[in-house]
């Protein structure tokens, strides 16, 4: 249950660095609240989930998964580069982070 509350947790994070976006210097509320509702549950899940797995795991677990997703949005929604090298780093990023859950004692 720990690694799946980890990747919601991860989710949230692409939530509140896509709401960071649009907060306008927090002047635009509902961006605003977005980010610190998202900020509020991605870290508590990261919390929650620390206590079954290993802090350091977890962390990169979580901050990858938001990182990955944050460029996926990036790219979908913001028109941001898609090239071939990006991608293939991508990959890199999911292949570690496997790698670290089949590692993991959690």
């Amino acid at each position: 249950m720990a690694w799946v509350l980890l990747v919601i947790g991860g989710v949230f994070e692409i939530g509140f660095t896509t709401c960071l976006r649009h907060v306008d210097g927090f002047r635009n509320l509902p961006w605003t609240l977005g980010f610190l509702g998202s900020v509020a549950l991605s870290m508590g899940l990261l919390e929650v989930a620390a206590r079954s797995i290993p802090m350091g795991t977890a962390y990169i677990v979580w901050g990858g998964i938001g990182a990955l997703g944050t460029v996926i949005v990036g790219i979908a929604w913001y028109g941001e580069s898609a090239g071939l090298v990006r991608l293939l780093l991508m990959l890199g990023v999911v292949a570690c982070i496997a790698g670290l859950k089949l590692t993991a004692q959690g």
